[in-house]
């Protein structure tokens, strides 16, 4: 069996999987895969598919997305969007309003630079590619009222 060009994937898991020191049947057992399959992929000889990716990411506590774009499955440049998008989005220091503020900020400034956001038709962003989005400018309307409110009603428990 001809291996296939999946990047250096099969190196990649074979390294995370020994500095996780686990066995092979260990990872695919956790993972949910059989274990000659498992073999098959660090071997390079299967490609797997993102699920199993996902499954296998799980089970080694690292980044599906890494391990997405080590099998050609998505670029550099999207995994690091979506892991901002993600670490935002998980902060739970900031609320909802904050959240969005803040993606709408991080698009604007991606649109600035070259980058169009993929968007899903839910994206509200209210910024002129080219707008002065500098700490303290408002990237949308009433953005800074609006966070200084959320603030005041975050510091008010009465309210």
């Amino acid at each position: 069996m001809a291996s296939l060009n999946v990047g250096n994937l099969g190196e990649y898991l074979r390294e995370q999987r020994n500095a996780a020191q686990l066995s092979l049947r260990q990872l695919a057992d956790a993972a949910g895969v059989s274990n000659p399959y498992l073999s098959q992929i660090e071997r390079g000889l299967r490609k797997p598919s993102a699920e199993v990716l996902q499954q296998v990411a799980k089970a080694l506590r690292i980044s599906a997305e890494t391990l997405y774009v080590r099998a050609g499955i998505l670029d550099e440049r999207e995994r690091e969007e979506l892991e901002t998008r993600a670490v935002i989005l998980a902060d739970p220091s900031i609320n909802e309003r904050q959240k969005n503020v803040l993606l709408q900020i991080y698009d604007s400034f991606r649109r600035e630079n070259g980058f169009v956001p993929e968007t899903d038709g839910t994206d509200k962003a209210d910024v002129t590619p080219g707008a002065d989005v500098t700490p303290g400018a408002d990237a949308t309307p009433g953005a800074d009222d609006a966070l200084k409110a959320d603030a005041a009603k975050d510091d008010n428990p009465h309210s």
